[in-house]
């Protein structure tokens, strides 16, 4: 079981992992049989990701695509219900391919069980895509 288990300190850590671009790791945070959406995904883009191999098939290549520099404005909503968590923010890097600034807006409804994610809604801002720099349509930028 991983050191950190509440919802709060997976996702946080997770979060540092991204930064760090340790893929690997990243998807060691997640449960075998964890399902990953995206509800505002646009056309050619998956909008559900179901086990572990497929979502380290999605992010295998995250780093060659965007360079994240930090994630800003996080907060982290306590739920009524255990294990899930709610969390706004935005992260912030650039599109390698281009160079342009890579900003984009999250909030992510996220479901941890046993110090793994079992659930992750992520409602990215889909209208990011269009902005100058993106190139999100002409790349394989996740």
């Amino acid at each position: 079981m991983p050191a950190h288990t509440s919802p709060a300190e997976v996702y946080r850590h997770g979060l540092q992992l991204l930064l760090d671009k340790d893929i690997p790791a990243w998807v060691g945070l997640w449960a075998a049989d964890g399902v990953m959406e995206f509800p505002f995904a646009p056309p050619g883009r998956p909008e559900r990701l179901e086990g572990r191999e497929a979502i380290a098939a999605y992010m295998r290549d995250y780093p060659d695509h965007i360079d994240l520099h930090d994630f800003l404005d996080v907060r982290i909503h306590q739920t009524t219900v255990p294990g899930t968590i709610v969390v706004e923010m935005r992260g912030v890097g650039r599109v390698v391919r281009t160079g342009g600034p890579f900003d984009m807006t999250y909030i992510a409804v996220v479901c941890v069980r046993d110090g793994r994610f079992t659930s992750y809604r992520d409602y990215w801002n889909s209208l990011a895509v269009h902005a100058p720099g993106m190139d999100f349509a002409r790349s394989d930028a996740r």
